[in-house]
């Protein structure tokens, strides 16, 4: 049962058909582990957390950096120097502390991603570069996870859900990440952030497309992005979907996968 105080903090929730009181007793009961507290990662700990999940974890390594408060606005100027998981654990303990925080100040990686997901019941993958992506899609397949996974440029961003481990209703596989992009860009051909610069407020948007994606998933409620990549054209403000389906071909869950374990993401 939810207590005074969550009926009153969540009542704008609560009075919503599509959630009530057990969609917000689903939330309190749920598990997120959220992959970076940057430009993406903020505003999905921000929101998540205002909207009552029970618990959020945090991986990320960095420390807060000046050039980080352009967008990543769940650190402030007085935690330069900080770790990210510590500033943003103590953000989200201000603005709802019936929210469990686990920070994980660690770099993801093919030793400790599986222990690390398989504690939660779904992940939202924030990271800001193709190497953690795609270990994060792979190892969420392996240990059974949802995911939700966005990603920006400069002036554009992308969001899709994925549950490769599960079969659609027609029967066939789900695609995986590797069904929508087979393989990571060969190195140095798409040019990070430092380099290439990125509007801030287009992490905003994603980040909180990607909390409310989150949401519906933990709910249960509206058609969700899994075969679905919502992009976004900041310069245009216009959003397009594409669907996407699974890939016989693909070397994670195809029909002759060559992916098997977490190995490929070693070294």
């Amino acid at each position: 049962m939810l207590t005074d105080e969550e009926i009153e903090r969540y009542a704008r929730h609560i009075v919503l058909r599509e959630v009530g009181g057990p969609g917000q007793l689903a939330l309190r009961r749920a598990r997120v582990l959220v992959i970076g507290a940057g430009g993406l990662g903020a505003p999905v700990l921000l929101y998540l957390a205002a909207a009552g999940v029970g618990t959020l974890g945090v991986v990320d390594d960095d420390a807060v950096s000046l050039s980080n408060l352009q967008r990543q606005v769940i650190h402030g100027t007085p935690d330069l120097g900080r770790p990210k998981v510590d500033s943003a654990a103590a953000v989200i303990g201000r603005l709802n502390p019936n929210v469990a925080i686990e920070p994980h100040a660690v770099r993801l990686t093919a030793a400790n991603a599986l222990d690390l997901i398989g504690r939660y019941d779904l992940v939202a993958d924030g990271s800001d570069n193709f190497a953690t992506r795609y270990l994060v899609s792979d190892a969420c397949y392996f240990a059974r996870k949802p995911l939700v996974t966005a990603a920006v440029g400069s002036f554009d961003g992308t969001l899709t859900t994925i549950r490769a481990h599960e079969r659609g209703p027609d029967g066939r596989p789900n695609p995986t990440y590797r069904c929508l992009f087979p393989e990571p860009p060969p190195a140095g051909t798409v040019p990070a952030c430092a380099e290439a610069g990125i509007l801030g407020a287009l992490t905003g948007i994603l980040g909180s497309l990607m909390a409310l994606e989150v949401i519906r998933e933990i709910v249960g409620f509206g058609e969700g992005l899994v075969g679905r990549l919502l992009m976004l054209d900041a310069r245009s403000l216009r959003f397009e979907t594409l669907r996407y389906a699974w890939d016989p071909g693909n070397p994670l869950s195809g029909e002759k996968s060559a992916i098997r374990d977490l190995s490929v993401h070693a070294g």
